[in-house]
């Protein structure tokens, strides 16, 4: 600190400082009337976004209202329009938080014939190149036995098919991936996973040659090398069963039953980033 600067230091310090007073809080505009209205709508869309919800409001907003399943008053109708998506997520965090039930990532490193099975580099124009992948239903707490749901997605042409399971053991994966290769529409001609035991064993490396089959694996700490079927993921299976917890004979049955009742051949193109 040269001599100038701290005599000007000194000096400032010196001087009292004027504070100005608090102003008063101001009011909130988006009071607990258009809370509850704004949670009534993002429930009916199935607890979208912010970005995504707001642009639907306005429409939502006159077609509850006109069915009497939202009952508000015209200020508060407007006030509910008028919300931003970024208003929209912070409002609604405490709601998010209540239903936001996440199992965690079951997926375990095998190293059993990895540098065997190269990194994903075949075509995807051709239907029979599919990713594969596992869906715990743990319901958060992956200690003891409980169901995986095995999903199947073809990246040509978005055909998905799923088969649930009783664990990750590796010949029940396998057992449930033969059943899907029988019902698919067209050969299974590769295979893409990621790098889980479950996968990357001999079992299902002898099913690829014997049936040959391309064996290929995504990259390691890439998540989005399978966005297809993580996608399908999201799309097929967890919004429709959940992420509770499925351990029992009976539950097994239904996932199963749910998943045959589930439509295989998309309806929208499915070549779009997951999110």
């Amino acid at each position: 600190m040269c001599r100038n600067h701290a005599r000007k230091a000194l000096e400032a310090a010196l001087q009292p400082k004027v504070v100005a007073p608090r102003r008063s809080p101001r009011p909130p505009k988006y009071g607990p009337d258009v809370i509850a209205a704004l949670t009534v709508c993002w429930t009916v869309l199935g607890m979208p976004a912010g970005k995504r919800l707001a642009p639907m409001v306005n429409e939502l907003v006159a077609v509850l209202r006109r069915f009497g399943e939202l009952v508000i008053d015209e200020d508060t109708a407007a006030l509910l329009v008028s919300t931003s998506a970024a208003t929209i997520d912070r409002r609604l965090a405490a709601e998010r938080a209540k239903h936001q039930l996440k199992g965690r990532c079951t997926t375990k490193p095998g190293s059993l014939l990895r540098s065997q099975i190269p990194v994903r580099t075949w075509d995807d124009a051709r239907p029979g190149f599919v990713e594969i992948d596992l869906v715990s239903h743990d319901g958060g707490n992956p200690a003891g036995s409980h169901a995986f749901t095995l999903t199947v997605t073809d990246f040509a042409t978005g055909w998905t098919e799923n088969r649930s399971v009783p664990s990750k053991e590796a010949k029940c994966v396998l057992a449930a991936l033969e059943g899907i290769a029988n019902k698919m529409p067209f050969p299974i001609l590769g295979v893409d996973s990621d790098n889980g035991s479950e996968f990357i064993n001999v079992y299902l490396y002898l099913w690829c040659r014997k049936h040959r089959i391309t064996f290929t694996r995504a990259r390691l700490a890439n998540k989005n090398d399978g966005c297809h079927v993580e996608q399908k993921n999201w799309a097929v299976v967890r919004i429709v069963v959940g992420y509770h917890r499925y351990d029992t004979a009976a539950e097994l049955l239904l996932l199963n039953e749910i998943c045959s009742c589930s439509p295989s051949c998309p309806t929208t193109s499915t070549r779009s980033r997951s999110y």
